[in-house]
């Protein structure tokens, strides 16, 4: 089976996470995908199992005479992001593409090219959109079936190989996707993720991540007789954006460019929050935004009396370069394996985090690969067929790789 046709059959297995829920996983329904996960695992002869939190494992024994080589792990998310997911995914098969904008469905929304410049080079390829009303799931579920597919023709192609591990994990959207991963149960030695976009794509840099959530308390009055005296929570949270610096946010920057992101943001006379992602690739930087944020809170409730703001950060995840660093190979043996399946490879900063970030720092180092995939989290999500058999050739090159450290 070719890995789209895959694709094709996971991505109609709705399965939002739930960044409002406190259970792991944070929603029943990724155990629909993983029961299937594991029944098709099964079936390619591997050792699978699902656990209480909706972790698959899978092990694939070493060729006889590999029993030595480096353990190495695939692993991909089963979850979707929330956001247009409401509803069944439609996707749409767009052959012989010719590179221009693409009308999706009866959504009144096009794939244009002036939005996404990439177009042009997917032309003459077999393209898979939505039909505009949802995402289509390809982040990560062409990961898994990447890693399927490669699972499949290993086998079927008698490729020589060590130990193979393989794991799909529940609620990466949130960034919880590792909460309870059990590194010691999956037992390799290291690991990559297929979670990223165009196929070729090496990442071992991302950010580091945390929270902010502001909660402003104002003082209602009636705004007949309120001089002096009221104070609109939601004209403080206003101040609060107020004081960040304008172009530092996703819009604005690039690369290894760092911002505060607004996520969201509610509120009245009385009550109001603001919602912040903060990223920065570098530590000290990353700091800094923590330290202008607590900074604000302090102006502000010097301004409007102590109790007025109140600020909130949560740590996310670090960049885990600092643990790759030490495991180089698995970036050299990557840009070989896309030489030998004539991707070119691309190494580039992840603008956001993976499993692998937090993996790393749980003993598994783990960076990330692109899997031929665009414009994710939202209705003009697209990949192409002819990506995730390129992807799909660049893993099968990595275990042929490691399987001459026997």
């Amino acid at each position: 089976m070719k890995a789209y046709e895959r694709l094709l059959k996971y991505v109609v297995v709705r399965t939002p996470s739930d960044e409002n829920s406190e259970t792991v996983p944070s929603s029943r329904c990724q155990f629909d995908l993983a029961n299937i996960l594991v029944e098709e695992l099964k079936e390619l002869g591997v050792e699978a199992h699902v656990d209480e939190h909706c972790y698959v494992y899978g092990k694939i024994p070493a060729t006889p005479g590999y029993e030595n080589c480096p353990k190495m792990g695939f692993i991909a998310h089963m979850d979707t992001v929330s956001d247009f997911c409401d509803h069944d995914i439609v996707p749409v098969i767009h052959e012989n593409y010719d590179g221009g904008d693409v009308v999706l469905g009866d959504s009144g929304r096009v794939l244009e090219v002036s939005a996404f410049p990439h177009l042009p080079e997917l032309k003459g390829r077999t393209l898979i959109t939505t039909d505009g009303t949802t995402v289509l799931g390809a982040d990560d579920k062409a990961g898994i079936a990447e890693i399927m597919t490669m699972i499949e023709r290993i086998k079927e192609e008698n490729i020589p190989h060590g130990p193979i591990r393989v794991a799909f994990t529940p609620d990466e959207e949130i960034g919880t996707g590792t909460a309870c991963f059990n590194v010691e149960e999956f037992d390799a030695d290291y690991g990559y993720t297929l979670d990223g976009d165009t196929e070729g794509e090496i990442q071992y840099e991302n950010f580091n991540a945390c929270k902010a959530d502001f909660e402003i308390t104002g003082f209602a009055v009636h705004p007949g007789s309120s001089k002096d005296t009221m104070i609109n929570a939601s004209l403080v949270a206003m101040e609060i954006n107020n004081m960040l610096p304008g172009c530092e946010t996703p819009r604005g920057t690039e690369g290894y460019e760092g911002f505060y992101h607004l996520v969201s943001m509610s509120g009245d006379v009385g009550k109001a929050e603001l919602h912040y992602f903060l990223r920065d690739h570098d530590a000290n930087m990353f700091e800094a935004r923590q330290k202008t944020l607590r900074l604000i809170e302090k102006d502000l409730n010097e301004k409007w009396g102590e109790g007025t703001v109140k600020l909130t950060i949560t740590q996310q995840y670090k960049n885990m370069s600092t643990i790759i660093k030490d495991c180089m190979h698995l970036i050299e043996n990557a840009k070989t394996a896309c030489e030998r399946a004539n991707v070119p490879a691309q190494i580039l900063p992840i603008r956001g985090g993976t499993d692998g970030c937090q993996l790393s720092f749980k003993g598994l180092p783990c960076p990330n690969l692109g899997t031929g995939g665009h414009a994710y989290h939202g209705p003009y999500e697209h990949i192409t067929v002819e990506g995730m058999d390129l992807a799909t050739d660049v893993v099968i090159e990595i275990v042929k790789l490691y399987a001459e450290q026997k």
